[in-house]
């Protein structure tokens, strides 16, 4: 695809175009450091040693989730808050600063095609962020709006989630390694697959003109480039952050209609890995919440199979992110890509019966 006819020289008067490179970098490198990196490596040690990294977020110690109620609608958001808030305000400081300070034409450069590459490229740069899916969102609304193909900005939304490098080392030591080969297995299939299937579904618009019109729409904006990102991130604030609230107090409430009482009675048919992978895809949980989660489930007898399904399901979407980017992908690709999730978590529960 063309991109000459969309250039991003200097401006005269504004900070040259490395240091909004610079900037994005380091809010990268430092936040997830921060966020991610450090803690996450700490609590391998944790996983290894004690094979558990806390308790169910969705019903602690007990075999059920607490009956729909105000005080189980915000007890469930309280502790999501909580678990995820610094990563969400990272997922916001970086999907506006892309928006705002890298030159035009580079996200577009680098995930603006539709082929496998592009989708490649999108899950392999979402192999360091290890953020949740409601966190990583804003991210993808950044790459999206400067010109990132569907289906490579679908692969670093997925990919941050089932590809998470320390998730799987928390599986393998936590659940098993087997489990870990699962997930690592359907996550590939899921990231590159989706991603190439919400190319192929959503229509592609001239891009070099969308890119000119970004460039004049930046040019246009007399204040420094460093307001401008500001005003980006109040933006995405204002409209993200409510219905985000709305929604994660809404699914803390009903957990006890999506998630029953847990017991041998919850076997391999495929009744109950259809339910779970249903239920899975619309919850949110906040990074690697699904491993205590099925390690609760499996103990109090719940068979392998409903497991699988929520091994795949839980972390790649939910209510909340998939509200947060419904004007970010076409509808179709939306639905294609839930759809797949759900998909793909029946064939994780069967193959969990088979293997397991």
């Amino acid at each position: 695809m063309d991109l000459t006819a969309a250039k991003s020289s200097h401006i005269p008067g504004r900070p040259h175009p490395m240091v909004g490179i610079a900037i994005v970098a380091l809010i990268a490198i430092a936040g997830l450091f921060y966020v991610k990196w450090s803690p996450y490596y700490a609590r391998a040690f944790a996983a290894a040693a004690n094979h558990a990294i806390g308790k169910s977020i969705l019903m602690g110690t007990d075999a059920a989730a607490p009956a729909p109620s105000w005080d189980a609608a915000v007890g469930y958001a309280l502790a999501y808050g909580k678990a995820i808030w610094q990563a969400m305000v990272l997922g916001l400081l970086l999907g506006s600063a892309i928006q705002a300070l890298l030159p035009v034409t580079w996200v577009a450069r680098l995930l603006g095609r539709t082929g496998f590459g592009s989708v490649l490229a999108g899950g392999l740069l979402s192999l360091p962020g290890m953020m949740c899916t409601c966190c990583a969102a804003p991210v993808v609304m950044g790459l999206r709006r400067q010109q990132a193909a569907p289906g490579a900005a679908m692969a670093f939304w997925l990919g941050n989630t089932v590809l998470n490098p320390a998730t799987l080392v928390f599986i393998g030591f936590v659940l098993g390694w087997q489990w870990t080969g699962l997930r690592l297995a359907l996550g590939l299939v899921m990231v590159l697959g989706l991603g190439l299937l919400a190319n192929r579904v959503s229509p592609m618009p001239d891009q070099a003109t969308a890119l000119l019109a970004l460039q004049a729409e930046a040019e246009a904006e007399a204040q420094n480039p460093f307001v401008r990102w500001l005003k980006i991130l109040g933006r995405m604030a204002v409209r993200l952050i409510p219905e985000y609230v709305v929604i994660v107090l809404a699914l803390g409430a009903a957990r006890a209609w999506l998630f029953p009482a847990i017991g041998p009675e919850i076997g391999n048919q495929f009744i109950w890995i259809a339910a779970f992978a249903i239920a899975g895809t619309l919850f949110v949980i906040p990074t690697a919440g699904e491993v205590p989660i099925i390690q609760a489930m499996l103990s109090l007898g719940m068979g392998v199979g409903p497991a699988g399904a929520l091994l795949m399901t839980l972390p790649p979407v939910s209510l909340p992110s998939i509200a947060m980017l419904h004007r970010s992908f076409p509808q179709k690709a939306l639905a294609a890509v839930i759809a797949g999730v759900v998909l793909l978590g029946i064939v994780g529960g069967y193959l969990a019966v088979a293997l397991f």
